[in-house]
């Protein structure tokens, strides 16, 4: 009633002592000693086991590459550009924030903060604790006889608000003790004082015009 039934011979070689890993590779006909039919044969070959670790190593990451490469990238804006302003006596002014208050003009009075370091990074002196944050802002007269000419330079035209940094060369700085900002504690004073000979760099940040 039924028809005839067919057996399949798997070849194994005889090389194949260790099971390393087997690879199917294209079939071939051969045929049935005992059917006189044909039949498929499944050959195999030996793979080194060194490929297949590599493969089962490398095949999650190729997964996770993929899924990362088919996601849609996020846009990612540009900082803005900090453009540095070169004035004639040598200060080189670099806007940070450009403040939205009353504009400081020279004669006036103003409220300040600010941290000045030397030209290599190094911190001289600020008028915001390091640790604490907190802030002991000083007032200055915009005028040549009180304050350093370089940093009047930097505060005239900023507005209440505003940041700004500066680079400012030791023939418009402390070409004098007794101008300021110079700080009251004596040895904060002699570190500022120390350096009144090289280009200081002032960040300053105008609270008030006054």
């Amino acid at each position: 009633m039924g028809g005839p039934a067919y057996q399949t011979r798997i070849r194994f070689p005889i090389a194949l002592a260790s099971p390393s890993c087997l690879v199917f590779k294209q079939p071939r006909v051969v045929l049935s000693e005992n059917l006189g039919e044909k039949v498929t044969s499944i050959g195999f070959k030996k793979v080194p086991r060194r490929s297949i670790l590599q493969l089962m190593v490398f095949a999650p990451i190729f997964a996770t590459a993929n899924t990362i490469l088919a996601a849609p990238m996020q846009e990612m804006n540009e900082p803005d550009v900090v453009r540095t302003l070169k004035l004639p006596s040598g200060v080189r002014i670099q806007e940070i924030v450009e403040g939205k208050g009353r504009e400081a003009s020279e004669g006036d009075l103003v409220e300040i903060n600010y941290v000045c370091r030397r030209s290599n990074g190094y911190f001289v002196h600020s008028t915001v604790d390091k640790f604490s944050g907190e802030s002991a802002p000083v007032i200055l007269s915009l005028d040549d006889k009180q304050i350093i000419k370089g940093l009047k330079e930097v505060l005239i035209g900023m507005k209440a608000g505003g940041k700004r940094r500066a680079l400012i060369p030791p023939s418009v700085g402390y070409i004098s003790e007794n101008l300021a900002p110079v700080p009251e504690e004596f040895g904060p004073r002699r570190s500022l004082l120390s350096h009144a000979k090289e280009p200081l760099i002032f960040e300053v940040q105008l609270l008030k015009v006054l």
